[in-house]
C-alpha cells in the first residue's frame, strides 16, 4: 500500500507522461498533415499512441481512486 505522498508523485508524473502523449499526437498529426508520414506509419503510430493513452487513463483512475481512499481514511480518523 502506498502513502499519499507517493500517489500523488505517481499522479504527477502520469499528468506528464498525459502531456507527453497529447504533444506526440499533434506532432504525428502535423507530419501526416505535411505528408512527412505515410498513411501505413501514420496508422501504426496512432495505434501505438492509443493503446499508452487508454493504459495513462485506466492509471489516472486508479489513482484518482487510491487519492478518494486516503481522503475517505483521512476525514474518518478526525
Amino acid at each position: 500500500d502506498c502513502g499519499l505522498d507517493e500517489i500523488l508523485r505517481f499522479q504527477a508524473e502520469n499528468r506528464e507522461w498525459s502531456k507527453q502523449l497529447r504533444m506526440r499526437t499533434a506532432t504525428l498529426v502535423n507530419n501526416r498533415l505535411a505528408k512527412s508520414v505515410s498513411q501505413d506509419d501514420y496508422l501504426a503510430s496512432r495505434k501505438t499512441i492509443h493503446e499508452d493513452t487508454t493504459e495513462c487513463r485506466a492509471r489516472a483512475n486508479i489513482l484518482d481512486a487510491q487519492i478518494a481512499r486516503h481522503s475517505s481514511l483521512v476525514s474518518h480518523s478526525r
